[in-house]
C-alpha cells in the first residue's frame, strides 16, 4: 500500500474542494428530516384534503416510530444510493480519461494504494453524511413523538445502512475500473441494484443480499426480532473486500 497516506489526503481534499462532500451531506440531512415529519404529518395533511374535496378519502395510517423507520430507511437509503453511484462511477474511469492515473503511479504509489484511497475517501464521505443524516432525523422524532428510537438500535441501523451504501459505492468502482466511462459504471451500478434487489426477494439467499439489510437494520431499531442475521451481515461485510480485490486484479494489468 506504498503511498496511501498521502493518496488518502489528496481524494479527502477532492471531496470537500469539489463540493461533493457538501452535496452528498446535504441530501442526507434534507431527506432524513423529511422521513419523520412525512410520517408525522401525512396523515393530517390527508385528512386535510378529504374534509375539502368531494368524495375523497384516504386511507393513511397515523404516526408512528415504524412508519418513521420506515420513512428514514426508505428515503436514506434510496437516495444515498444514487449518491453512492454518482461518488464513484468517475472514481477510476475520469482519472483514466484524463491521464492523471498515469501521472499518479510513476510516483512512488501502487496501484492498490490508489484504488484504496479512493474507496476510503467515498466511505468517509457516506460515512459523515451518514451520521448527520441519521442524526438529525433521530432528534426530529424526539421532537416530534412521544419517544425517540433507542439509540443502540439507532445506530446499529445507521452503521447498516452506511455499509450497504459502500457497498453499492465499491461494485460502482468496479464498473469504473474495467470501462474508461463513468456513465457505463454508474450503468453498472444501476443494473447490479436492479439484479440484487430481484435476488434479494428469492428464499434462502434473498436475505444475504446487500439491498436486503434494510429489514434487518429496521427490526433492530425497533427492538423487534431481525431473526438469523450473522451469516448475512459476515456475508456483506466480506463482500467489500472481495469486491476491492477484482477492482485490483483489473486494474493492476491495464495500460494507463
Amino acid at each position: 500500500m506504498m503511498g496511501f497516506g498521502i493518496l488518502l489526503r489528496k481524494e479527502l481534499r477532492e471531496q470537500f474542494r469539489t463540493g461533493r462532500l457538501v452535496a452528498v451531506a446535504a441530501v442526507f440531512v434534507l431527506f432524513g428530516i423529511l422521513g419523520p415529519l412525512t410520517d408525522r404529518f401525512m396523515k393530517q395533511l390527508f385528512d386535510a384534503i378529504g374534509s375539502e374535496g368531494a368524495g375523497m378519502t384516504f386511507q393513511v395510517p397515523p404516526p408512528s416510530l415504524d412508519g418513521a423507520a420506515a420513512q428514514i430507511m426508505k428515503n436514506l437509503s434510496q437516495f444515498g444510493i444514487i449518491c453512492a453511484l454518482l461518488l464513484a462511477m468517475g472514481s477510476v474511469a475520469w482519472e483514466k480519461e484524463r491521464g492523471t492515473a498515469g501521472m499518479i503511479l510513476t510516483k512512488p504509489a501502487s496501484r492498490a494504494a490508489f484504488l484504496a484511497a479512493k474507496l476510503v475517501a467515498i466511505s468517509i464521505n457516506l460515512g459523515i453524511s451518514v451520521v448527520l443524516g441519521c442524526g438529525l432525523a433521530y432528534v426530529y422524532v424526539a421532537l416530534l413523538y412521544p419517544a425517540p428510537f433507542p439509540i443502540g438500535g439507532y445506530v446499529a441501523m445507521s452503521l447498516l445502512l452506511w455499509w450497504m451504501l459502500v457497498i453499492f459505492a465499491a461494485i460502482t468502482m468496479l464498473g469504473s475500473t474495467i470501462t474508461r466511462s463513468a456513465i457505463a459504471a454508474a450503468g453498472i451500478g444501476l443494473v447490479a441494484l436492479l439484479v440484487l434487489g430481484i435476488v434479494g426477494a428469492l428464499p434462502v439467499v434473498g436475505p444475504y443480499m446487500p439491498s436486503s439489510l434494510g429489514t434487518p437494520a429496521r427490526d433492530i431499531l425497533l427492538g423487534h426480532d431481525p431473526g438469523f442475521i450473522l451469516g448475512p451481515i459476515l456475508f456483506n461485510i466480506a463482500l467489500v473486500p472481495a469486491l476491492f480485490a477484482a477492482t485490483w486484479l483489473t486494474f493492476r494489468h491495464q495500460e494507463l
